[in-house]
């Protein structure tokens, strides 16, 4: 399974980056300066700055590992991204228009 995010947001590089540095602590990250992957017990995550936008993607085998999956992102934005008043990604499942 496969659900994707976007948040309109000057600083997705940023966060892209701080991310990757936070995670890159515990467990293997893959980054340069605009993408990070890792793979987490749940599954795995892309992290992407676009122009203006952060997308993220992730993929789990079930819906209780894509719910852990989103979880972890939304956790950590919540904290990185608060002076942007960030509450939480907006996400879709990979077969929604």
């Amino acid at each position: 399974m496969i659900s994707t995010a976007r948040y309109p947001t000057p600083s997705a590089a940023k966060y892209v980056q701080q991310l990757a540095k936070h995670f890159a602590h515990k467990i293997e990250v893959r980054s340069d300066a605009d993408t990070a992957d890792f793979a987490v017990e749940a599954g795995t995550v892309r992290l992407k700055a676009e122009d203006g936008a952060l997308v993220v993607r992730v993929e789990g085998e079930d819906a209780k590992a894509i719910i852990n999956l989103r979880y972890v992102v939304d956790k950590h934005l919540v904290i990185f991204a608060f002076r942007e008043g960030f509450t939480g990604l907006e996400w879709r499942m990979a077969d929604e228009a």
